[in-house]
């Protein structure tokens, strides 16, 4: 879900002053009608009721006829060789959370198209329901599905109550648990430089691109082009991209960490494999890893 109005004007400010990027952020004003609900008012404009009520300070869910109301808008202008993961670490988001936030159908993206900013998904283990919750809404908050919310609380009934406590689990250790059963499923699969499809073959960089394809994380073809996105991290974690110097200077092979220095990749003599970060080829070669989620 969004930041509040108060915190994304803050948010925007920041990054207008230090940065070039075509960003807005604006405000609506509007007067609640009859019939008008808080659920209803956040289908029509877009936003959740969360952030109604954090944005306007409300303590009750009810309406009165007259009201005034204010409806947050979080938008970005999309920039000449902006990518969607460009944009989702701009705002520190996901690819995911944008195309589902803009009910984006692929990838590309257009010089001057206008995209909605969702906040990134928190990454509490447990959350109280609060009034206007539904599991959807709280779905869309923490970037996880319906049936995972009521599979770990074993819920057998959509219906939720106020003060009621769910158990959620982390949506980056998720993830990242998923991309690596994923890459697990093409062990085996033989190398072909230039491979980027399991019936063909793999090469590494290919390999990666395909993984993280299937769980919306969009990254570039090259190693070389990898290295230079994403985020260092001093150590890697499950689901983190690890870089070696191999046939020329620089990042040149790279793989998924699975933990326990150890290494999921295409490799160019033994096809998809699980390597060793201390394999004394491998040890001696390596440049460092990278976050890209």
């Amino acid at each position: 879900m969004k930041k509040t109005f108060l915190k994304k004007l803050a948010f925007a400010t920041s990054i207008l002053s230090c940065t070039a990027f075509a960003t807005s952020v604006s405000a609506q004003s509007i007067t609640v009608q009859s019939g008008d609900t808080l659920w209803k008012l956040a289908q029509k404009h877009d936003v959740s009721t969360h952030e109604l009520i954090e944005t306007n300070n409300l303590s009750s869910p009810t309406l009165h006829i007259g009201q005034s109301l204010t409806i947050p808008n979080d938008m970005y202008t999309v920039q000449s060789g902006d990518s969607l993961w460009k944009v989702s670490q701009r705002f520190n988001t996901s690819i995911q959370a944008i195309k589902r936030e803009n009910q984006l159908s692929s990838n590309v993206l257009h010089a001057g198209q206008a995209l909605s900013i969702p906040e990134q998904a928190s990454t509490a283990s447990t959350y109280d329901v609060q009034y206007g919750d539904t599991l959807w809404i709280i779905s869309q908050k923490f970037g996880v599905s319906i049936q995972n919310i009521m599979n770990w609380n074993n819920l057998s009934s959509t219906q939720l109550y106020p003060g009621q406590t769910l158990h959620l689990k982390n949506q980056q250790n998720y993830l990242a648990t998923n991309m690596i059963e994923t890459a697990k499923q093409y062990m085996g699969t033989p190398y072909v430089w230039g491979g980027d499809y399991p019936s063909q073959g793999f090469d590494c960089s290919g390999f990666l691109k395909y993984v993280f394809g299937k769980h919306d994380v969009e990254i570039p073809r090259t190693v070389a082009t990898i290295y230079q996105e994403g985020t260092f991290v001093s150590k890697p974690e499950r689901g983190d991209l690890v870089f070696f110097e191999t046939y020329k200077p620089g990042a040149s092979h790279a793989g998924i960490y699975l933990g326990d220095g150890k290494f999921v990749h295409a490799s160019s003599s033994k096809g998809v494999t699980i390597s060793s970060m201390s394999n004394v080829y491998w040890e001696p070669r390596y440049l460092g890893a990278k976050s890209y989620y």
